[in-house]
């Protein structure tokens, strides 16, 4: 088949089997779950890639609600890899989307095994749990899952503008415990060293860093222990930072900068200070061959796709580990109108909306469409991964 007919074969397979994918995404939209509890939503969209005949893995990179399902088509090729997210906000549901991202991922790679079953090459649906805070990608990034993939794709619902690339910064947690002395606070607090004085400092610190700090870098933090007790001098207290930057390279160095407010004021106050970092989300590395050949796919489906603004992109997502293996793409396509913000009860509704469905009904569109091409044209995808190693070395 040619690639014109390739295309509109996704668009009228994907329009007969509307209701079915969209009666998914409702489900998993009604029943959200959190990172790493997502059993139902990966039920839901592995079926109906199990019963098409991909083989489908379970329990991946050791996460429970992980899964790989993968097509082998009828020669050796590339492997084209659909990322899924499906887990909910703690409190909030779906008010990220992920329903439509985990459904429009599946319905794009079934779609192709609909289409062109005979495909050079192999199709992977990758369920990746935990994208809101666990770092799902992240594990299996380090896990290798990613290593024999030749490019992935994924798409994320916004409001506003259709924009197909966009900045992600950095980012990485910091959890930090101060150790002092307890003593009566009336009685005896020159026996006392103080941790909450510790980290009061730390925190003043803090906010003076920041004025020296890139205008693209985000700091910001929490007290998660003060104290048991207003009459004990508190022995033990905690925080936690939440570093961004546009480079791995300048976060590690803010976040020495931060141990270094948080050793200071344990100095000054005479306690001890003990850190702990979480998993580090890396900055998104956008493949703009394959970015422009979804945007002509989503235009071709009549939908306008506009530029993003540069001041965009201060959100943190773990797909940047990926895109550091293999190139990769997160375009953004919109299911609200401007000015209601992710993370929302606008947003949660405007996720299980039909305008909802709709926008991920074209995504899905493209995204089958853009991995046709690049299992279809042997020099998109090179081009994609000659831009891919470029980037990444300057991104070093």
């Amino acid at each position: 088949m040619s690639t014109e007919e390739i295309d509109k074969r996704v668009a009228q397979v994907i329009d007969q089997n509307a209701e079915r994918f969209v009666a998914i995404s409702r489900e998993i939209w009604e029943n959200p779950e959190i990172g790493f509890q997502e059993y139902r939503a990966q039920r839901l969209l592995a079926e109906p890639l199990q019963e098409a005949g991909f083989v489908v893995e379970k329990g991946l990179a050791g996460m429970e609600t992980a899964f790989r399902a993968t097509w082998s088509g009828a020669s050796r090729g590339p492997t084209i890899a659909f990322l899924c997210e499906y887990d909910a906000l703690k409190g909030l549901g779906h008010a990220c989307g992920h329903n439509l991202i985990g459904t429009g991922g599946m319905l794009a790679g079934w779609t192709i095994r609909q289409v062109w079953p005979d495909l050079p090459g192999k199709i992977q649906v990758i369920g990746t749990p935990a994208e809101e805070g666990g770092g799902g990608k992240i594990i299996m990034t380090e896990k290798g899952i990613f290593d024999q993939v030749d490019a992935a794709l994924m798409f994320h619902p916004t409001s506003g503008a259709n924009i197909v690339h966009r900045g992600a910064l950095a980012a990485q947690e910091i959890w930090m415990t101060f150790h002092g002395r307890p003593a009566h606070a009336a009685g005896g607090p020159w026996n006392g060293l103080n941790a909450l004085d510790a980290l009061i400092q730390t925190f003043v610190n803090v906010a003076l860093l920041r004025q020296q700090l890139k205008p693209d870098a985000r700091l910001h933090g929490i007290v998660t222990k003060g104290g048991e007790a207003v009459n004990v001098i508190p022995e033990l207290t905690q925080a936690e930072f939440l570093v961004r930057a546009t480079e791995v390279a300048y976060l590690e160095e803010i976040k020495e900068k931060v141990r270094n407010c948080a050793r200071a004021g344990a100095l000054a106050t005479g306690t001890s200070v003990q850190f702990e970092e979480g998993l580090l989300y890396a900055n998104r590395i956008n493949n703009m061959v394959m970015a422009r050949t979804f945007q002509r796919h989503l235009e071709e489906l009549g939908v306008v796709v506009e530029e993003p603004d540069p001041k965009g992109g201060v959100g943190s997502s773990d797909v940047g580990n990926v895109s550091r293996v293999c190139p990769a793409i997160h375009p953004y396509v919109s299911i609200a109108p401007p000015g209601v913000p992710g993370h929302t009860e606008e947003f949660r509704l405007a996720s299980g909306s039909p305008a909802g469905f709709a926008g991920m009904l074209n995504a899905a569109k493209a995204l089958a469409m853009t991995a046709a091409d690049l299992l279809g044209q042997p020099g998109l995808l090179e081009s994609a991964k000659a831009e891919f190693r470029q980037t990444l070395a300057q991104d070093k």
